[in-house]
């Protein structure tokens, strides 16, 4: 006798996203990212961008994902249906902790990129006031005086 599975689905996983219930079913079911794209006959980054949800698979290769992880296409879809299997109670814990830190990783990824266009608009700005300047046109012109 197997004696009784004490595992859980994860079923209500609807504050989440596709892409985020897509890798956490990949997890659950320990399954890399290589490994799901090429069953999947994708490229990596594809599959990548999926968990990102930069972009979604066709209804087609979300079908074959499902059957693959052992979810249903609605789960992926919506969160509702039959999520992946869970050991214990952690598992949504832990989908939110992967969540939090992609979150916060794209967060100081916006940081970093507002910083580097102020800088190119200042440098910008500062290169525009100068050619005007050189040219005698700077005290003339509405847009120095704003600067």
């Amino acid at each position: 006798m197997g004696g009784i599975d004490r595992r859980k689905r994860l079923v209500d996983a609807s504050d989440d996203t596709l892409g985020g219930r897509l890798s956490a079913a990949r997890d659950a079911a320990g399954v890399s990212v290589g490994d799901l794209a090429n069953r999947v006959g994708v490229k990596r980054e594809s599959l990548l961008a999926w968990e990102a949800d930069r972009s979604e698979p066709r209804p087609t290769r979300l079908l074959e994902v499902a059957g693959i992880l052992g979810v249903s296409p609605m789960w992926l879809m919506t969160g509702y249906g039959q999520g992946p299997y869970v050991e214990n109670d952690t598992f949504p814990l832990e989908a939110m902790r992967v969540q939090l830190k992609r979150l916060t990783d794209s967060h100081m990824e916006t940081g970093r990129l507002i910083k580097q266009l102020a800088q190119q608009l200042d440098r910008y700005e500062k290169d525009f006031v100068q050619s005007l300047e050189q040219n005698g046109e700077a005290s003339d012109s509405p847009l120095v005086r704003e600067l």
